[in-house]
């Protein structure tokens, strides 16, 4: 009977083993990095179509994120799991719990018997989730996954992980977008930060101007390469309804992202000149500009119709997005019409404005003309967010700047004791190939190493960093394939910097555990750089 009981005991144990080793199996060493994995050593669990995913019964916002992991599961490993309201053994259970670290907090604790997913807020439980989904194996119709034991505390560095499409300069659809917000999710990104009007075109429909999308999103061709003279004669054009955008911000806020929409202003404003010639300083005439670049026509800041304008059309947004972010842009505003404009130099004289130490009247009349605006956005509670040209005046120190122009602008915003966005083209901004070439591991390296909290600002002004932003700006980009070969994979090196702790960051690591999600990538059918996986497998 002993003998019999000992044999049975041994069979079982090894059946056991084999199983675990020749079982696909999780991996907790997913990209970001989370802030704590510790192995337990207990037995792990198993995932099968046995397996449930529990919410509290009447809490809408954990129903959906099981439906999303459910259904991450079945993309990934092929298993279908269903979600229920009753608690069993062999679950996945979803909770909210008080946990240090912030909004986006989760913990989570995988046994034999359970994983418990719990997060500060259901933005938390998203992040955990996303921390299984990346975790998994792929596999095609598999019976069962095993998930290793491990306790995990995880808790992003900074608040605020944004990314920027730009829609002027070329037009993407609706699903489109939405695809890359679901890519944005998968990476922990909490801010879209959508770029909605240029020179080049105005993407967003205004009820009250309704030429901007008549005549302000259509060009009749576009400059065929940078400094060239030739222009092709393909007309562009594309515009967001207001339900179209309402529609994407529900879109990305069931993810869990904020849409901030921009409207750039008064530079960036050709579009809206050709629509409304008494927009500008020459009263026109205007096209629907063809080149890119900085470009010499901007809105006049000394007629009162042109503030106006402003505010009616950043009220109309704000009906639209709910963000707490209105940016308002602020870049890139030559001031040479301004010079000559009577208008531009009867309202400096009202005002009373003068030339001082890095600060030209001219200067300055943007910096009151902005503040008018950003009057409009507090009133409805809001908070005006701007490039960092606007430090050329004297922004309130409300105002949160995007650092963009180089390192430097985040240090110089910072110190000056604005919430601080670091986003430098030479590394953040994907689609400078001049800056940031697209190939090999270099390309992935001048990413990671950037820290948004610089080394030359001391640790009360580091505080001011709230968070990092990458671009991708679209002179040159006319379809899917280009862009997502510019976003990724430097996406992930990206969402590592906004959201694993300084100290936790190597190189080395990251590019071993990048292989990984290049494969999700191709589940997914985004295009990505192979060269860089090439060269690691190297």
């Amino acid at each position: 009977m002993l003998k019999h009981f000992n044999t049975t005991i041994f069979v079982s144990l090894f059946c056991l083993c084999v199983s675990a080793k020749t079982l696909p199996t999780a991996d907790w060493q997913v990209i970001p990095l989370p802030k704590q994995v510790t192995s337990t050593g207990g037995q792990p669990f198993v995932l099968s179509a046995k397996t449930t995913v529990f919410y509290a019964d009447g809490d809408a916002k954990q129903k959906r994120n099981a439906e999303f992991l459910a259904s991450y599961i079945k993309e990934m490993t092929g298993i279908g799991v269903t979600t229920t309201t009753r608690l069993s053994s062999n679950q996945i259970r979803l909770g909210i719990a008080s946990l240090q670290g912030g909004n986006d907090a989760y913990r989570m604790k995988v046994n034999k018997k359970v994983v418990e997913l719990e997060g500060t807020t259901h933005a938390g439980v998203f992040y955990g989730m996303q921390t299984i989904m990346k975790a998994l194996p792929i596999v095609q119709d598999a019976k069962q996954v095993l998930l290793p034991a491990a306790d995990i505390a995880d808790a992003p560095r900074f608040a605020y992980r944004a990314f920027l499409i730009d829609s002027g300069r070329h037009f993407f659809s609706v699903d489109y977008l939405k695809k890359l917000i679901d890519v944005f999710a998968m990476h922990n990104i909490n801010y879209f930060h959508w770029h909605l009007s240029e020179d080049q075109g105005w993407r967003i429909e205004i009820k009250k101007y309704p030429k901007l999308t008549e005549i302000g999103s259509k060009r009749t061709g576009t400059i065929v390469a940078p400094k060239s003279e030739e222009y092709d004669s393909v007309p562009v054009s594309g515009y967001y309804t207001q339900e179209d955008a309402r529609e994407i911000v529900r879109y990305a806020a069931e993810r869990y992202i904020t849409v901030i929409p921009e409207i750039d202003m008064p530079g960036h404003m050709q579009a809206a000149l050709a629509s409304y010639n008494y927009l500008g300083c020459t009263g026109g005439p205007y096209e629907v500009c063809r080149h890119f670049g900085v470009i010499k026509e901007v809105m006049c800041a000394g007629k009162a119709q042109t503030l106006q304008f402003a505010k009616d059309v950043i009220n109309e947004i704000m009906d639209i997005f709910p963000s707490q972010y209105i940016h308002i842009g602020g870049d890139e505003c030559p001031k040479d019409r301004w010079k000559e404009c009577a208008n531009c130099q009867a309202k400096i004289a009202e005002l009373g404005l003068k030339d001082s130490e890095g600060h030209s009247k001219e200067d300055q009349l943007q910096t009151w003309f902005m503040d008018e605006v950003a009057k409009e956005i507090r009133a409805r509670g809001r908070k005006m967010i701007g490039w960092d040209e606007i430090l050329d005046g004297t922004p309130s120190k409300d105002v949160t700047v995007i650092g963009w122009t180089s390192p430097k602008a985040t240090i110089r915003a910072a110190k000056a004791g604005h919430p601080t966005v670091t986003a430098p083209i030479q590394y953040f901004y994907l689609s400078n190939v001049r800056m940031n070439k697209l190939t090999g591991i270099p390309s992935i390296e001048r990413v990671y190493n950037l820290d948004p909290c610089m080394d030359e600002l001391t640790p009360e002004e580091q505080k001011n960093v709230i968070g990092a932003e990458g671009c991708i700006w679209t002179e040159w980009v006319k379809d899917s394939k280009k862009l997502e070969w510019q976003l990724l994979p430097r996406l992930a090196a990206l969402c590592e910097v906004q959201w694993t702790q300084k100290e936790q960051r190597n190189l080395d690591s990251f590019l071993s555990r990048m292989l990984h999600i290049q494969d999700i990538y191709r589940l997914k059918g985004l295009n990505y750089k192979e060269d860089i996986g090439q060269a690691v497998k190297k």
